[in-house]
């Protein structure tokens, strides 16, 4: 093997060891430092298999932590009569499950698991829930939630469990899982990111055969929920902080829209 790491590699492992030394507390330890970057090099060749076996170890204790809605109550029925028409995105399985809570929100993870908030449910119509589950499936669809994840895991402690044991299929203790699923709840895409799954999304509603001004009619509900002094309000305009101008990307669709000939749906 070349011993030249790659940029990202380089900046890694100098983060590793500039992070060890912030916490030696004056003593230099030049095998720490050594260790460090070992540590650091060995996360970051993770396979995308482990690094599945790892979300899904994290989805397992969000569904834990949140109140699962089981098959037979009306928001999971409603729920999966919307997803009925499609089980899978590319090569992942797809499951959902709802959570039961006031939040407006709804995720995806790379290993095809779905959860949808009853808030977000409550706030809109069927085919505005199936606009935002195809704008979240097509992170997954384009790795953005794979490679969120994984960059969560390589600045988590969970360097450390997995270089501790030299295993990367090790088991990830209750609070790093807590950490791993809090940031996959809450990851921060790039605003290209987001634009490149609100044309996922868009397409996805075109090709199951539904109109996709709904997605436009999801972005307006998000952002009126999003608006006033609320903490509700500000969790939802906090999730959002990251993507791109809501107001711009519903006059996006409209203009995709209207471009094609599509007519706007009854509200």
């Amino acid at each position: 093997m070349d011993n030249q790491y790659p940029c990202t590699m380089k900046k890694l492992i100098i983060s590793a060891i500039a992070a060890l030394a912030l916490v030696s507390c004056g003593t230099f330890n030049e095998a720490r430092l050594i260790n460090g970057g070992l540590k650091a090099a060995q996360a970051a060749s993770i396979s995308n298999e482990q690094i599945q076996a790892y979300v899904q170890q994290s989805v397992a204790q969000l569904d834990a932590q949140n109140t699962v809605l089981p098959a037979t109550n009306a928001y999971s029925k409603r729920l999966a009569k919307i997803v009925k028409d499609f089980n899978q995105i590319g090569d992942t399985p797809l499951n959902f499950k709802v959570y039961k809570t006031d939040e407006v929100n709804a995720f995806a993870c790379a290993d095809g698991s779905v959860r949808v908030y009853t808030g977000l449910m409550d706030l809109m119509n069927d085919e505005e829930v199936l606009g935002v589950i195809g704008h979240e499936i097509g992170h997954v669809y384009l790795q953005h939630s794979l490679k969120a994840y994984k960059n969560a895991l390589l600045t988590s402690a969970a360097l450390d469990a997995i270089a501790s044991t030299g295993n990367v299929a090790s088991v990830l203790s209750d609070s790093i899982l807590g950490q791993l699923g809090e940031a996959m709840v809450s990851a921060k895409h790039s605003r290209k990111q987001e634009t490149a799954a609100d044309d996922f999304g868009y397409d996805f509603l075109k090709a199951l055969g539904h109109n996709p001004w709904h997605m436009a009619y999801a972005f307006e509900k998000l952002l009126g929920a999003s608006s006033g002094g609320s903490a509700q309000a500000s969790r939802v305009a906090e999730m959002f902080s990251s993507h791109p101008n809501t107001q711009a990307r519903i006059e996006r669709v409209a203009q995709k829209a209207t471009a094609e000939g599509i007519q706007k749906p009854a509200r």
